[in-house]
């Protein structure tokens, strides 16, 4: 993501491991599932372009977007078991949402 994070024509779409606040999914779904949350959203602060990250909706992930003055916007989304939950979608600009 570094190499293009001074280019105003890209944009990232991240949907890191759902492992932040307490979260087991990432866990339990992908092998290489450690990462650290705070440090990818210091990165997002580096993009000249915009992004949008996916997350849980959790406290500590709201905190942290709130943290580095980001916009955030829940949605609804929709389980393999059909079960109705919402997600954080988080960027610089999400007024498209």
């Amino acid at each position: 993501m570094m190499e293009f994070a001074d280019r105003e024509d890209v944009i990232y779409f991240i949907d890191p491991p759902y492992t932040a606040g307490g979260k087991r999914a990432g866990k339990r779904l992908y092998k290489h599932h450690q990462i650290d949350h705070e440090n990818l959203f210091t990165i997002c602060e580096t993009f000249t372009g915009n992004f949008l990250m996916t997350y849980d909706e959790s406290e500590e992930v709201k905190e942290m977007a709130r943290r580095h003055k980001f916009q955030m916007r829940l949605i609804p989304m929709k389980t393999a078991h059909h079960t109705t939950i919402r997600e954080v979608v988080i960027g610089r600009d999400i007024a498209c949402l």
